[in-house]
């Protein structure tokens, strides 16, 4: 029996020329980026942008590869500025034997600043040709300087097509023993969410398990049975948190249910916390659903309650009806516009001073100086209103922050508007 490990299956089918890489076409195609980039025979610092298992250590290590480089490999995570320094010294050492070197720093959002100026100086020399490697957005993650001095290059996940292109050549290359019928093709891809990497771990899982216990035919049944299925991909801190509570915000804003409904599922099956997705639905009710429908305020804050009654799963289902209610509710941001209108207003504004009939008058000195004598109790007025009275200080205009739009409630609160309105210009009439 061979003692020899097995080699990953990640490593054995990682590609050694460029035309082996599956996917990210719109940069290796012909005529693209960075074919084009391997063409001209002239290295560039670059920084590689996308999600995990998309080929990001793969492009750098062709790239060095493909320009005759020595590579250094650092990842952001374990590495300090000592470890720059000192991957610095050897490509000293490789320029004195006639080599330029490539250094690959994965991971590159995790350096700090300090750490990314560190590199600035060896980039600028051109000692080395920098490649970093980041999940997260390069223009909120690493220093404009550094940033500026490479070529942003944004990978996709792979398809389904490009997925099952992998598959077939795990297959022509290393198991050729195992048969996975089409289910199972469907499954391995559909738990592989755009992973290359993921994919491979899967079926080395396949391949493990199936070895043993003697089964050559992989179907659904042993996938789900014998392998361990992590969720899909998510990040909790990163884009693709933000971009899909992005997608439910506008999806519940859009009226559309079964998209809010589907975002609200990708991100509890991610592993979202349900009460931070519970704070953004009530959230969602205030700014887009307003008075317009006042029952969406309290469906949502019911829902967040129950959540916190039941917890997970059984609360994720007040969450679920929550975003359909809200997705097919009237819509209105009249309270929000009108909110943030005044806020803007007061920054900017002076301080006026509370009309003398408005304030409070506690004392007797208050009193004698006329606080509130000249007040009009609405209750007392006919229809409990005070026609004709101010509520604005002196000399500020009636701003009309607030109007309501020509959906749900808000059609009956702009008729009563309208209606008090009526009742004050009748009131000045009185008086000319």
């Amino acid at each position: 029996m061979s003692q020899n490990p097995m080699t990953p299956l990640a490593e054995a089918l990682r590609p050694r020329i460029l035309d082996e890489v599956i996917g990210q076409s719109h940069l290796l195609g012909e005529g693209k980026p960075l074919r084009l980039a391997f063409q001209s025979g002239k290295p560039h610092s670059m920084i590689l942008w996308g999600p995990p298992g998309v080929g990001k250590t793969t492009l750098a290590r062709l790239t060095a590869h493909g320009f005759d480089c020595e590579f250094i490999a650092l990842s952001a995570v374990f590495s300090g500025v000592k470890d720059i320094r000192a991957a610095m010294e050897q490509a000293q050492e490789n320029l004195a034997h006639g080599k330029h070197t490539l250094l690959f720093v994965d991971e590159i959002h995790r350096f700090n600043k300090s750490q990314q100026d560190a590199l600035l100086p060896y980039a600028e020399s051109g000692l080395v040709t920098f490649i970093g490697a980041t999940t997260e957005n390069p223009s909120f993650e690493v220093n404009s300087a550094l940033l500026s001095r490479a070529q942003v290059y944004v990978l996709k996940s792979l398809t389904e097509d490009e997925l099952k292109q992998l598959l077939i050549r795990a297959q022509e290359k290393v198991l050729g023993h195992l048969q996975f019928v089409d289910l199972a093709v469907d499954t391995l891809i559909g738990y592989a969410d755009g992973d290359a990497r993921r994919l491979l771990n899967l079926l080395e899982q396949c391949n493990t398990a199936a070895g043993a216990t003697g089964v050559t035919v992989i179907d659904a049944d042993f996938i789900q049975n014998a392998l361990t299925l992590n969720s899909r991909r998510f990040d909790k801190g990163g884009d693709t948190f933000y971009d899909q509570i992005s997608a439910l915000h506008k999806s519940v804003r859009g009226s559309h249910p079964d998209a809010a409904l589907y975002w609200l599922c990708r991100m509890l099956d991610g592993g979202a916390d349900p009460r931070y997705l519970a704070r953004r639905i009530v959230r969602m009710a205030w700014e887009d659903i307003g008075l317009a429908d006042p029952r969406a305020l309290q469906i949502a804050n019911d829902a967040a309650l129950t959540f916190e009654r039941l917890g997970s799963p059984e609360g994720e289902l007040a969450l679920g009806q929550a975003v359909i209610y809200l997705a097919v509710s009237a819509k209105s941001n009249a309270g929000y516009r009108a909110y943030n209108q005044a806020r803007a207003f007061v920054k900017q504004d002076k301080s006026r001073e509370v009309p003398v009939h408005l304030r409070n008058a506690p004392t007797r000195l208050m009193k004698e100086m006329g606080h509130g004598q000249t007040y009009r109790y609405a209750h007392d007025e006919p229809h409990a209103y005070a026609a004709g009275e101010t509520y604005l200080p002196a000399g500020m205009n009636p701003p009309r922050w607030y109007r309501p739009v020509p959906r749900g409630l808000e059609v009956k609160i702009a008729e009563k508007m309208a209606f008090l309105k009526d009742l004050d210009d009748q009131s000045k009439d009185k008086l000319k």
